[in-house]
């Protein structure tokens, strides 16, 4: 078993514990947060909790899960590789283009691995589009979909540190994008407004939008985004290519329906990422158990942060300038 701790235990660490506990290859030993609440959290996924330092000057820990607030995670990345420990790091890796590119020499091929977790790559149905897509089965692909619709807002406390929107919500969507498209972007336009809550609007954000973004040769990827979807979590890809189309549609709690005299019901959409997405996130706790025992090298890291930062940045600009920006 590889020795690991995570640094962060809130929304999205919470995920992160429950899978690095329940992983066989892996020992959860340390968990570092600053809630007074952190021994009885650490205590309940079989770990203790640790200073940082502690953890880093630990020659026993291989990898070091960092989930802590968004704002924080570069610098928890860069202290862990300093240290020689690998990486697991939650999306975005930063919320500056401009000071991870600063970092470019020690990000871009570290001493340790860097895994960066877009989590929705390990989605096996997204990676079941994927390799249809790749295996050329509706020919050159021309346009693309991507529908990305909260059930609700986040909590507001959530977002003064979130990056916003784009940095935070859309870059998902700039990650899938670069994932499934074969060419870079080369233009994008977007249009956001605050249709949902003004309270998001208060701390300079949007919770609505529509992006476009365009190759050299013209293929088209449209982006949708909603903080409100009024009906679960909606997340939809609808790839068109020259001989047809594929979809990787939503998936609903079950899959009974009942017939009656007035139609069709069936089971609701899954409430919201946690257990859409409970595969993904077990999938890539995995592929960084397998990184750490040598049989994987990261599927996401520095490059694909930056390309994704860099859209959601661009986003914004074109969103406040109702221009187009070139990339």
């Amino acid at each position: 078993m590889h020795r690991i701790a995570q640094i962060g235990a809130g929304r999205m660490g919470s995920v992160h514990l429950r899978n690095a506990a329940a992983n066989p290859s892996l020992d959860l030993a340390f968990v570092v947060d600053p809630r007074p609440d952190v021994a009885e959290v650490a205590a309940g996924v079989g770990a203790r909790p640790a200073r940082l330092e502690d953890v880093l000057a630990d020659p026993s820990v291989e990898g070091v899960i960092v989930a802590s607030s968004t704002d924080a995670h570069l610098d928890h990345a860069l202290a862990a590789l300093d240290a020689g420990k690998a990486v697991f790091c939650e999306k975005p890796l930063d919320l500056d283009a401009r000071r991870l590119r600063a970092f470019e020499g020690v990000l871009a091929k570290p001493a340790a691995p860097l895994f960066v977790a877009f989590n929705r790559r390990f989605d096996p149905h997204f990676r079941a589009l994927k390799a249809r897509l790749d295996g050329g089965e509706i020919g050159d692909l021309e346009t693309l979909q991507i529908v990305n619709h909260d059930p609700a807002a986040p909590p507001a406390h959530f977002l003064p540190t979130s990056g916003g929107l784009f940095k935070d919500f859309t870059i998902h969507d700039f990650d899938m994008a670069g994932w499934l498209m074969p060419d870079a972007p080369s233009e994008i336009f977007a249009w956001a407004s605050c249709l949902v809550d003004p309270a998001i609007a208060a701390v300079g954000d949007v919770d609505t939008a529509r992006v476009m973004l365009k190759d050299a040769r013209g293929r088209l990827c449209v982006i949708s985004n909603t903080r409100r979807s009024g009906c679960g979590y909606d997340q939809r890809i609808e790839a068109f290519g020259s001989r047809g189309m594929a979809v990787a549609g939503d998936l609903v709690q079950d899959t009974v329906q009942v017939w009656q005299d007035d139609g069709a019901r069936g089971a609701a959409l899954h409430p919201g990422f946690m257990a859409r997405y409970a595969e993904a996130y077990a999938a890539e706790m995995a592929h960084f158990a397998a990184i750490l025992a040598s049989q994987a090298t990261p599927e996401t890291g520095y490059e694909a942060s930056l390309r994704s930062l860099e859209l959601a940045e661009a986003a914004a600009e074109s969103a406040k300038t109702g221009a187009p920006v070139r990339l």
